[in-house]
């Protein structure tokens, strides 16, 4: 017997895919809108590093299942490309000299060898590469469509600056170590500075964002997540005039207007520009100290509940509207310029971090909620629940609900107030101060009036430039290209004018992706309007779960407006998302929590290591894979020993897809030697004879079991009753070729180049990709026997083999006259008796 020769195969079958066009796909009208699918996953960022283990998990998940809906009469669109725009390939060509489109290339070049050598079904007629000037174009072109519609805006603001990088940085690229805010990529000191950015106003489309969620079949977890980081909340907006300048107000927006009079002080972000405006002589050291304090600090430690409050009184004071009492004006880090107004109104008896600054500063605290169970309770803490007022003027005695909505309704008859929704959500700060992004298309007069390039003349391409490095003045490398900065405004009015020299962020590219996906090679516009038809919403979008917020909320909101200026279909793009689990390896730990690269660890027995530096113990535990920690494994050496149906089998038997998973070589290994053991299957001599009735009752089990559990993308189940079969199919002589010729049909999804081989070698000339796959039938996929349960008081006491379908009035005598069930019921009297038909009877007895 041969040994399975999955090189070959590999090779053989991919090369013929790629030659035949098996899997490229075009718009047929005469498919029914019911039977086509878009199956689009996360596209990778190109990274030096190339692809590891965990990449194609969800990749071979989609895989799986297209190949299933291929075999289930559906047209689908599989497409593949690259997140090719961004930091990393600056950062390298920084310190390397090479240009970043030169080291992308060869990233996508790898990528691309790699993701091919996996055997997966895309249609790479279609790839596409989001620095292309082909595809920025494009990107290029909506962006102008938000600048028309009054959606992209320049504004100075407070924004993260991480002088290494020379970029600004978003707050999720900003992490926080005992040394103070640093930039996710390299460790680099980041800073809070103002600089000039180009906004988009995705807050405008809060209410859509929001609401549009309720009928996507996405997890739960993510909306969650989208619904909090939009935060809506309802309230009133409310003016406090300052005491000495009563014509200047500080606006404030609170949920909560029944404790209006309880405001005893006001609480500004540290950035607010009236601080400066406000701030009394006498106070303007400690303000300005402490404003340098703030800045270092990343919004999340600035929010953290339980860190020690921090302030400084400006020296000036405010007046509550509702009872004309004079109140301090503080600054506090805990207050974002980012949200809401960017100041409060501080109510520190009916809000925690109120309560402890006032008690830090020895401010007064005044109840305006009681406690309806206990109305004259002492306040030792914030009482944050909703109660009666008190101490609130003729709203005194009233429930919150209900104090909320008078409340309102006075400040706006006294007009010093007024109903308001707020959204956590802030506008998207869309600049980058880097090169390796696309260019914004817009032009600034010496007047500083703005002007769109015009559509014709896109795309607005990169220059060459000498050095990558950041221009040193918080612009991007751009600005120093003088004979691309300096151009004619577009309107053709001869005036000079200076292009815009930030860049887009990463994320704008893959905003819009799986359009240009549709219609990749078309110069006239992004994407035809009958194949958005045709194929639009996406039917299943799968990546990870670290996508959550950012990259799905803003290609949301750009879907959103492509909608409204009517150039696609749908207002939501992604109907179905599915976030498959991270693969995980082993790392070691010292005792203080920290990890030991793998590298640096030395086995003394059997579970048992020591850091080989210091000689100390250390505990083998499951980490993410990283470079660092040398725990990545290489999906080139594991398809070059093992093959690359095995490595797609094995992800997808480790686990259900959505859970996180650790990586075994030794599991690896079981589902190496089960091919083999399909291949060694496949040599036995082939008969027409029928296959004996239990093969066939497991064949059709088998059918039943991998088409529901691949509809369901539950394939560990699936691939573990294709063991089941095969162990069945060895206890016969010959190769049944009415139960091995479906099998091989049932295993195509999974292992693609050995199911081609072995259906070839049963004499078809056709690929299997869009052969039917097979049909069970349902009286041979149920059982004759089946195990009966007989419980007492809902404990096992003996189990039954019984006719499968045995009646419920045939049960419950049954399991009365079993002299295991007697033995718990002798003496007793049995209160009721519970059957499920074919799986138990419970005796409840007292």
């Amino acid at each position: 017997m041969s040994k399975y020769p999955f090189h070959d195969i590999e090779r053989k079958w991919q090369a013929r895919w790629e030659r035949e066009q098996t899997f490229a796909v075009s718009e047929d009208p005469s498919v029914p809108k019911a039977k086509r699918k878009y199956v689009l996953d996360m596209f990778p960022y190109p990274s030096g590093a190339g692809l590891h283990v965990g990449h194609p998990e969800g990749y071979t998940a989609t895989d799986i299942y297209c190949r299933y809906l291929r075999m289930t009469g559906h047209q689908v669109l599989h497409p593949m490309g690259f997140d090719s725009f961004g930091l990393p390939a600056e950062n390298y060509a920084i310190k390397t000299g090479t240009h970043p489109k030169i080291t992308t290339e060869q990233n996508i070049n790898k990528f691309r060898e790699q993701i091919k050598r996996l055997g997966f079904s895309y249609d790479w007629n279609r790839e596409i590469s989001t620095h292309s000037s082909d595809y920025y174009k494009w990107t290029q072109w909506i962006f102008l469509q938000l600048y028309k519609k009054g959606l992209a805006y320049v504004a100075e603001i407070p924004v993260w600056y991480c002088e290494a990088l020379g970029t600004v940085l978003a707050n999720e690229e900003v992490i926080q170590s005992p040394e103070g805010p640093r930039s996710e990529i390299g460790g680099h000191p980041v800073v809070r500075k103002p600089l000039r950015q180009w906004m988009l106003k995705i807050t405008e489309y809060a209410e859509r964002l929001l609401s549009g969620l309720d009928d996507l079949d996405w997890p739960e977890s993510i909306k969650a997540m989208q619904r909090n980081w939009i935060g809506k909340s309802e309230g009133a907006n409310v003016r406090f005039p300052l005491a000495d300048n009563p014509e200047t107000g500080i606006e404030i927006y609170t949920t909560r207007p029944d404790t209006l009079f309880g405001a005893t002080y006001m609480v500004l972000a540290p950035e607010h520009p009236l601080v400066q405006e406000i701030t009394t002589p006498e106070q303007k050291k400690e303000i300005d100290g402490y404003i340098q304090r703030a800045a270092l600090k990343s919004d999340l430690e600035r929010t953290e509940l339980s860190k020690e409050k921090t302030g400084a009184f400006t020296g000036a004071y405010a007046i509550n509207p509702v009872n004309e009492a004079r109140i301090p004006i503080w600054i506090s880090d805990y207050i974002l310029i980012s949200y809401g107004t960017g100041a409060i109104m501080a109510v520190p008896a009916h809000d925690e971090r109120d309560f402890e600054f006032a008690q830090r500063f020895n401010l007064e605290i005044i109840k305006v909620v009681a406690d309806p169970q206990d109305p004259d309770a002492a306040l030792v803490e914030a009482f944050t629940d909703t109660g009666i007022s008190v101490n609130s003027g003729q709203f005194s005695g009233k429930p919150t609900e209900t104090a909320k909505e008078e409340i309102i309704q006075w400040l706006e008859q006294e007009k010093i107030g007024s109903r308001a929704v707020n959204y956590k959500l802030r506008d998207w700060i869309f600049s980058r101060q880097r090169y390796w992004g696309e260019p914004i298309p817009l032009v600034i007069g010496e007047d500083g009036d703005i002007q769109p390039v015009a559509e014709e003349n896109l795309p607005l391409t990169l220059p060459e430039v000498q050095s990558y490095k950041p221009a040193g003045t918080g612009e991007s490398p751009l600005a120093t290209v003088t004979d691309w900065v300096q151009t004619m405004m577009p309107d053709g009015s001869g005036r000079p004018g200076k292009r815009e020299t930030n860049t887009m962020p990463q994320w704008a590219g893959s905003c819009w992706y799986y359009l240009r996906y549709l219609d990749p090679n078309n110069q006239d516009v992004f994407a035809a309007r009958d194949k958005i038809d045709y194929w639009m919403p996406v039917d299943l979008y799968v990546g990870g779960a670290e996508h959550a917020v950012l990259h799905l909320l803003y290609a949301r909101f750009w879907h959103k407006v492509l909608f409204d200026i009517g150039v696609v279909n749908t207002d939501e793009p992604f109907m179905r998302l599915v976030n498959q689990g991270m693969i995980t390896s082993y790392a070691f730990q010292r005792g203080d929590g920290t990890l030991v690269p793998t590298d640096e660890v030395s086995e003394t027995s059997p579970d048992q290591w020591i850091e080989t530096a210091t000689g100390k113990p250390v505990e083998r535990v499951i980490a993410k894979m990283s470079k660092s920690l040398k725990n990545v494994i290489n999906p080139d050496e594991i398809i070059e020993q093992y093959g690359a149906d095995s490595m797609r089998l094995y992800e997808m038997f480790m686990g259900p897809l959505r859970q996180s998973k650790p990586w075994s070589t030794q599991g690896l290994i079981g589902i190496h030697r089960f091919l083999d053991r399909i291949w060694r299957l496949s040599e036995r001599p082939v008969t027409h004879e029928p296959s004996p009735a239990e093969l066939q009752k497991v064949l059709h089990k088998t059918i039943k079991k991998v088409g529901e559990d691949t509809a369901n993308l539950d394939f560990n189940t699936a691939i573990s009753q294709m063991m089941i079969f095969i162990n069945e199919a060895f206890k016969t002589e010959s190769l049944h070729r009415d139960a091995w010729e479906p099998f091989v049909l049932v295993l195509a999804p999974y292992a693609p180049h050995l199911a081609e081989e072995l259906w070839e070698r049963l004499g078809h000339t056709e690929s299997l990709a869009y052969h039917p796959f097979p049909e069970y039938q349902e009286e041979l996929t149920k059982d004759d026997q089946v195990t009966l349960v007989l419980q007492v008081n809902g404990k096992v006491r003996s189990k039954v083999e019984i006719a499968a379908g045995t009646p419920k009035e045939e049960l419950e005598p049954l399991a009365l006259a079993h002299e295991r069930v007697q033995e718990y019921t002798t003496g007793k009297t049995v209160v009721k008796v519970i059957t499920v038909p074919d799986k138990l009877v419970n005796v409840v007895v007292r």
